[in-house]
């Protein structure tokens, strides 16, 4: 992570836990009771398809409560991504497992689009720096917030 966005996660995450706020098109959800088959493959499965994007995070795309998860927040929030499903793996430690064995990925946060893994923070920052997720978010019919800047700077 490079150094002025990890400074910027750091600033965010000293505000610590709080009120959940929701935003209009932001869906925070719960994976169901603890231990309620929370982290059965079916479950997971049905909650990966369930959205064009989901993301496992730490805390509340409001509140993240890591770096990374911060990170991933403020990367969608830069292409204008609002409408999409997080899951707090914090409120739940059968579905943060579970989620970790369900990608065979061993970190949180994790991103899916349209169902398919797309991996954690690294992954989605070099999607992002790349160009490569402006592609996949047209793919789902997402119009990246980029493009539209891109524009606004090309006819000044």
């Amino acid at each position: 992570m490079s150094g002025s966005l990890g400074r910027a996660s750091a600033a965010l995450l000293h505000l610590g836990r709080g009120v959940l706020l929701r935003g209009p098109a932001l869906r925070t959800r719960s994976s169901g009771p603890a231990g309620s088959g929370s982290a059965s493959r079916e479950h997971l499965d049905a909650l990966v398809k369930k959205d064009k994007v989901v993301v496992f995070l730490k805390g509340t795309p409001q509140q993240p409560q890591c770096g990374f998860s911060n990170a991933v927040v403020q990367i969608l929030r830069l292409h204008g991504v609002s409408d999409y499903a997080a899951y707090n793996v914090l409120e739940d430690p059968d579905l943060r497992q579970g989620i970790k064995d369900y990608s065979n990925w061993p970190t949180i946060p994790q991103v899916y689009l349209n169902g398919e893994f797309v991996g954690g923070c690294d992954i989605l920052l070099q999607m992002h720096q790349n160009g490569d997720l402006v592609e996949e978010l047209k793919k789902l019919g997402i119009r990246s917030a980029l493009l539209d800047a891109k524009t606004d700077q090309d006819s000044k």
